[in-house]
């Protein structure tokens, strides 16, 4: 199978989307990052409509048919029918008008090659004894049924598709023609190439539009009357059987959309369905809500179908109807890889998504899957990752806040604007002397707490860091920050407990203070007696001078 879808890694949001909407769970996961499995994809396009990235990519191939036209044969479109419902009022004159300012030799309607195709079920209902025939237009049923349900292979009609088989009747009328074809499809990209040599090339509409911008070509909005055109209901849901003449005996019926194919393809295989056809059609609308159509041209099916309603005429193209034989297409099956693992395998994949009992298994259907059981299933088949899980996720991470928050040695209360408790932890319990959690939760904080600095942090709108606090009340201090999360609404206050560090300074202080005062005295002491030294000294020295005089004196008498 061809990539006809490719992916912007870089764009890729792992958001899971694609493999919600992806019925066949074709994508694996791996490095944060989706992938298309091409031996499971049905090329519904699915992913490729809901990506809110735009990381899936349908492949280009507008280089491709520049190369044909320039190869000198003669290239004709073939036009899905559905073309009236992406572009609004413009008919096939319009269109062909267009398609010749781009150098092509011609355009029809594949709704030409419906015919034939409607004429060859006919005939099978007629003359073959088949009990049920599925309609083989829709090449993403083709695969569905190939891929997943091969019980039901021998329904399919083993016909060509409407593409294939204008495409060939084009190649039959013209010498040397090539073929593009231009429709709403994926799949049909992969189609072409898989039945190789009778259609060259396949654009969608989005290529062919941006082509007409590059080369300034305007679609004019005019609309032919051909009454032989009943085959353009085909694209809409129940087109198929509107053009059949019904045959005695069956029962005729449509299906669009995967999800409802699926049901009807299981009871098939049930046994559950007799003599019927059956029109399938992978995209809900039919061809009117292909992936280019639904992505692009935003309209509803309501409005395209009266489009391609109001287009289409009573009566069958004419067209010259090929032997059997040449309409023959053989749809052989394509085998799955993926093996069935074991209870075992499963019970263990379970566990490690915290799913330890049927009760805990969820089927939220986040992760893409529809039950834990096939989330399971696709981790062992190495197509999705246990992280998927958002639940498993959310524990994880709630469980991991928890255990930092509980644990944590400063004190966190959270508040709503309204200042009511919304979480407090452990620190800021023991802080507070609250016995348990429920005993303020969804309580004013003034019932704990001086309210003021939160209505300070609410009304300013500046943060408080770091700001030591007395809590009276508690006898402790604290470093408290006060942060105002606008986003979410909340005040978060975080306090530090610093009692012990208070305690301690006012300690050194106290010491401080006392040895100050200590020194103080000994100095006071010190300087009396070195006063009273000093007063003695003086003393002294008198007495001393006046005995010397007095020895002097009588020294000198003598």
């Amino acid at each position: 199978m061809p990539n006809c879808l490719t992916l912007k890694k870089s764009n890729c949001k792992n958001c899971y989307k694609c493999i919600r909407h992806c019925p066949v769970k074709a994508i694996r996961f791996s490095g944060n990052q989706a992938h298309i499995i091409g031996n499971e994809c049905i090329l519904c396009g699915q992913c490729f409509v809901v990506c809110p990235q735009d990381a899936k990519e349908i492949v280009n191939e507008v280089e491709k048919v520049k190369v044909l036209l320039q190869s000198g044969d003669p290239v004709v479109v073939s036009i899905a029918p559905s073309f009236i419902a992406n572009y609004d009022g413009v008919g096939i004159d319009a269109m062909r008008v267009a398609l010749k300012k781009l150098g092509f030799y011609d355009a029809e309607e594949t709704a030409i090659g419906a015919t034939i195709v409607k004429n060859e079920y006919e005939r099978m209902l007629e003359e073959e004894d088949r009990d049920i025939v599925i309609s083989s237009c829709c090449h993403s049923i083709n695969l569905l049924i190939q891929k997943y349900f091969p019980v039901a292979l021998e329904y399919l009609a083993d016909v060509m598709s409407p593409m294939q088989a204008h495409c060939q009747d084009i190649k039959k009328r013209i010498p040397n023609a090539k073929t593009v074809f231009v429709g709403p499809c994926v799949a049909k990209k992969d189609e072409a190439e898989y039945y190789h040599g009778i259609v060259d090339a396949v654009l969608t509409f989005e290529e062919l539009s941006e082509w007409f911008k590059e080369e300034k070509i305007e679609l004019e909005a005019i609309q032919d009357n051909n009454d032989n055109s009943r085959a353009r209901f085909f694209p809409t849901t129940g087109g198929v059987l509107k053009t059949m003449n019904e045959v005695k005996g069956y029962t005729y019926v449509a299906i669009d959309g995967v999800e409802n194919c699926i049901q009807v393809l299981k009871d098939i295989e049930k046994g559950k369905i007799h003599k019927c056809f059956i029109e399938m059609s992978s995209c809900v609308g039919s061809c009117v809500g292909g992936p280019v159509i639904e992505k692009y041209h935003h309209t509803s099916n309501i409005k395209d179908y009266i489009e391609v309603a109001s287009y289409a005429g009573e009566k069958d193209f004419e067209v010259t109807q090929p032997k059997m034989i040449e309409l023959k297409k053989v749809f052989a099956y394509i085998e799955q890889k993926n093996a069935q693992p074991s209870e075992i395998e499963i019970s263990n994949i379970l566990r490690q998504m915290g799913k330890f009992k049927p009760s805990q298994e969820l089927n939220c259907g986040s992760c893409g899957y529809n039950t834990c059981r096939e989330k399971a299933i696709a981790i062992i088949q190495g197509k999705a990752e246990i992280s998927m899980c958002l639940p498993y996720l959310k524990d994880k991470a709630e469980s991991f806040s928890d255990t930092i928050v509980n644990n944590s040695p400063n004190g966190l209360i959270v508040l709503n604007e309204q200042l009511e408790v919304q979480q407090i932890n452990k620190s800021a319990r023991r802080i507070m002397n609250i016995r348990s959690e429920s005993d303020i939760l969804g309580d004013q904080v003034i019932r704990v707490l001086d309210p003021s600095i939160f209505m300070q942090v609410l009304s300013t709108g500046r943060d408080v860091r770091d700001e030591r606090v007395y809590l009276a009340e508690y006898n402790r201090y604290v470093e408290q920050t006060v942060v105002h999360d606008k986003d979410s609404h909340l005040l978060i206050s975080i306090m530090r407990d610093v009692t012990d560090e208070e305690k301690e300074r006012e300690k050194k202080e106290d010491i401080s203070r006392q040895t100050v005062e200590v020194a103080d005295k000994v100095v006071e002491k010190q300087m009396r007696i070195v006063q009273e030294i000093a007063s003695l000294l003086g003393e002294t020295a008198a007495e001393t001078k006046i005995a010397l005089a007095k020895l002097k004196e009588s020294i000198i008498n003598e």
